[in-house]
């Protein structure tokens, strides 16, 4: 099969290679699936600049998380049935050597997800780790009904569906985005109001709006760098969601005054979510397919011979939407 790889780090046009790999064959309890697609994620660019050190000590990784394509091959104990589905793949990447960055990948059958017949292959690509993430940031902590979330970054790859999840839950959602057009975009996905993130003193803007009633509920994608305007406009009691901080790695915590305010921080990866919080996203994430409810959007679709360009765009940081590599015929 035609696949991309790295076996050892760093830039990746130097390190990407692209060519022919065995295909995998499925084991008990295994689906193979063609894939169509495959989603560009930050995690998986920071994993091939090195991130994590022994991730090559078993060999070369074929990268990605995510993607869509349709189950030709079953191991043992799988249903036949499910042979010829359209599927959504996640976490295919995730303690594994080999993602989706091919035309054919094996994992476990609960990890290919009956996809709608409605919905593109390109959109299964943004489903794994970008819709997953923002539903579990916005609804881990109960129901946001009634209440104001703030989303950080609101025109992101996350964070544009952080703001539809939290205005399907009822909740009334403000956004910050650092343009007009994101955030013009940020209002069509259900943002009521939208704040500049690169203007100092944006945290006391938005408390402004809400007349002093604060924020409780923060989906943030800069925690390190956004944090003391967030404190300035959230509650006591009040939650911020994260699951990114890129300008601060290493964040200072105000420890005395975030506890003064008995704040709960939560920090979200998909990989380590309790399974019954990624069924309960794929739920709502299937129902929301089926009733063309999301907005999604794909700021690039490249072909698996261009990956190397297609993980640079995702390091220029400048894309608004998903990356999509297409695979296969």
């Amino acid at each position: 099969m035609q696949a991309a790889w790295f076996s050892k780090f760093g830039k990746a046009a130097d390190v990407i290679v692209v060519g022919e790999h065995p295909t995998p064959v499925p084991g008990p309890g295994e689906v193979l699936v063609q894939l169509a697609t495959s989603g560009v994620n930050p995690s998986d660019v920071k994993k091939r600049a090195g991130s994590q050190p022994a991730l090559l000590a078993a060999g070369e990784i074929i990268p990605h998380s995510d993607g869509g394509g349709t189950i030709i091959a079953v191991g043992a104990g799988v249903e036949p049935g499910r042979l010829g589905q359209r599927v959504w793949v996640y976490q295919a990447q995730f303690q594994r050597r080999f993602g989706t960055a091919a035309e054919f990948v094996t994992l476990e059958a609960r990890r290919a997800v009956p996809l709608p017949e409605n919905t593109s292959f390109e959109v299964a690509a943004c489903l794994g780790i970008p819709a997953m993430t923002a539903h579990r940031c916005v609804l881990a902590d109960g129901p946001v009904a009634g209440q104001i979330v703030l989303v950080t970054g609101g025109a992101g790859r996350v964070g544009r569906y952080a703001i539809q999840w939290a205005k399907l839950a009822g909740a009334t959602v403000l956004a910050t985005a650092s343009n007009a057009a994101d955030s013009q975009e940020c209002r069509e996905l259900g943002a009521t109001e939208v704040f500049n993130h690169r203007e100092a003193g944006w945290g006391k803007a938005v408390d402004a709006w809400t007349g002093g009633a604060k924020v409780q509920r923060v989906v943030d994608v800069e925690f390190g760098a956004n944090l003391l305007e967030v404190l300035d406009c959230i509650r006591v009691g009040g939650v911020i969601a994260t699951y990114s901080s890129v300008q601060v790695p290493e964040p200072k915590l105000p420890f005395l005054r975030m506890m003064y305010m008995d704040l709960s921080l939560r920090l979200v990866i998909v990989y380590s979510m309790p399974e019954a919080a990624k069924q309960q996203a794929i739920t709502d994430i299937t129902r929301e397919l089926l009733a063309g409810t999301l907005q999604h959007r794909i700021a690039a679709c490249l072909p698996l011979a261009e990956l190397a360009e297609a993980h640079e765009l995702i390091e220029q940081g400048q894309v608004r939407g998903c990356v999509v590599v297409t695979v296969g015929a």
